[in-house]
Parts: C-alpha cells; sequence; structure tokens
C-alpha cells in the first residue's frame, strides 16, 4: 500500500475574554471561517463589527485568502467569544511564524481585553448598586 499522505500544516492558538475560551486552529485554505460546525457568519449573526475582530489579524498579516479558521468557541456572550477567537487566530498566526509576533503586537490583537463582571456584594443589589436610601 502505497498511499502518499500529505500532512496540512496545522496551527493552534488559544484565546480568552471575559468567562469566553476560543481554540482556534489555522489551516491553509481560503479564508473560510468556522465556528462551533457553523459558518463564521451565520454563527456571528452577519454583525460586521465581530466579523471585522476575527479577520483582523489575518488583515493585518495580508492573509485573509491564505488560511481558514476553525474555532471551538463556548463560555461569554458573541462580544466575548469574537474577541477571543481574535486574540486565538493572532497566537495561532505566532506559532506559524515568529516574524508575525511584531505587527500583531503594534496592534494589539495579541494582548487580553482583562476587563470582567465584577462579583456581587452582600446588602447590594448588584456589584456597587445599594438599596434604595429610606430615611423612615
Amino acid at each position: 500500500m502505497n498511499s502518499q499522505i500529505k500532512s496540512k500544516a496545522v496551527y493552534w492558538g488559544t484565546g480568552r475574554r471575559k468567562t469566553s475560551v476560543a481554540r482556534v486552529r489555522l489551516i491553509p485554505g481560503n479564508g473560510m471561517i468556522k465556528i462551533n460546525g457553523r459558518s463564521g457568519d451565520d454563527y456571528l449573526n452577519f454583525n460586521p463589527l465581530h466579523l471585522n475582530s476575527v479577520k483582523a489579524p489575518l488583515q493585518t498579516l495580508g492573509l485573509e485568502n491564505s488560511y481558514d479558521i476553525l474555532v471551538n468557541v463556548y463560555g461569554g456572550g458573541l462580544t466575548g467569544q469574537a474577541d477571543a477567537i481574535k486574540q486565538g487566530a493572532a497566537r495561532a498566526l505566532c506559532e506559524l511564524s515568529p516574524d508575525n509576533r511584531k505587527p500583531l503586537k503594534n496592534e494589539g490583537h495579541l494582548s487580553r481585553d482583562p476587563r470582567a463582571k465584577e462579583r456581587r456584594k452582600y446588602g447590594l443589589k448588584k456589584a456597587r448598586k445599594a438599596p434604595q436610601f429610606s430615611k423612615r
């Protein structure tokens, strides 16, 4: 059995934002985005802000039509998930070539946005919202 198996290069990256975690795979292709088994447009509700966020690292390097993005993402909402995918794709591009790190870092694609929901404190309705004051 003489079969030639052509192994495609696969590059992995993990991105996080708020409570979302995205495991991103970059494989050579034509720019398709697939998130949790659905097309990227469909999963992100055709929202141009989220779609541009996901494609931003590839556009920074001019590779938007060279690699397919395959993603498993969970937790949080669409905004957090889109930003987690962006960071995961940027990390995968750094794995592709160390020369990609500097332009991605300058654009801010490699840094994690640390903002998250503040925990609720006892005696309060939300993290900082207190019940209405009543003098009598």
